[in-house]
């Protein structure tokens, strides 16, 4: 299935970190953010992106122009740096579109924005691109389909260190409860479209207001309930909290890793050889 990501916004609660690139251009590690979500779909073996690109979309373009598979590959080095032997790749067998769909369009617009290139889909995948998860997404797909509705959300418990206070009409507080823990559900930024969204929404709209209220009122919106990891990255900090998790590794939504350990176990590893040109650079 087609994936559309989310990746054309200010990032304003991010900006204490860099004003000069885009929030999908955060580093995770030595990868961005946007590079961790479109592995994970990858992953399960959906390879073809959308990317709707806004602010800073020539940092995005230039990064995959550019990408250099030896920062997150094992390899070897021969003949003085002439040849180099990629024991594996991250993106050759990727599709991505970049999609210019506004610097000022919000998400809903976005979505509008690239509606020719889902159009003919039976159904197709979204995200907001700033949350990790370690969604088993089979299981996520197999809910949907069951459904068999126009859109699916998923929904997780907060992650925050806020606490719900409740008080009487003295002042005295009577209550005070993680709002983790208080049954309060977020939406996570996992979606799963059928091209009969756009039935529901209306030029200039969000996606999350107005359409999926039309899509709730006529029960075509379902929502699967996940209680497993999942992390935003809307500020530093958050940053710094992902950073740490990767340097400990690896990281719950790095499913990746743990297949690539299991293959190399059974199967050896596979070589695939990338001559550089004279002039030193890599082909892609």
């Amino acid at each position: 299935m087609k994936v559309v990501l989310f990746c054309g916004g200010l990032g304003l609660r991010i900006r204490d970190y860099s004003d000069n690139i885009p929030k999908p251009m955060v580093t995770i590690g030595y990868r961005p953010i946007l590079w961790h979500v479109m592995k994970y779909y990858a992953h399960f073996g959906h390879k073809e992106f959308i990317l709707c690109l806004g602010h800073r979309a020539d940092l995005i373009k230039q990064y995959f122009l550019n990408y250099d598979e030896c920062l997150t590959n094992d390899f070897t080095l021969q003949g003085g740096g002439n040849n180099l032997d990629l024991v594996n790749r991250d993106i050759h067998d990727w599709k991505i579109h970049f999609v210019d769909t506004g610097v000022q369009s919000n998400v809903g617009q976005r979505l509008w924005a690239v509606k020719d290139y889902v159009r003919n889909e039976e159904m197709f995948l979204a995200n907001y691109c700033d949350g990790l998860s370690d969604i088993h997404f089979p299981n996520l797909l197999a809910y949907a389909k069951k459904h068999n509705k126009i859109a699916t959300m998923v929904t997780t418990r907060p992650n925050l260190t806020y606490h719900s206070v409740v008080s009487n009409e003295e002042g005295f507080v009577t209550g005070i409860q993680e709002v983790s823990r208080s049954g309060l559900r977020i939406n996570a930024g996992h979606f799963l479209f059928k091209p009969k969204v756009f039935d529901y929404m209306r030029d200039g709209e969000e996606l999350v207001a107005e359409p999926f209220r039309r899509l709730s009122e006529d029960k075509e919106l379902v929502a699967y309930t996940f209680d497993g990891f999942f992390a935003a990255m809307d500020t530093f900090k958050d940053k710094q909290a992902l950073d740490d998790i990767v340097s400990r590794g690896p990281a719950p939504w790095e499913l990746w890793k743990t297949s690539e350990k299991v293959g190399r176990k059974s199967t050896g590893s596979h070589v695939v050889r990338d001559e550089r040109k004279k002039s030193g650079k890599r082909k892609p």
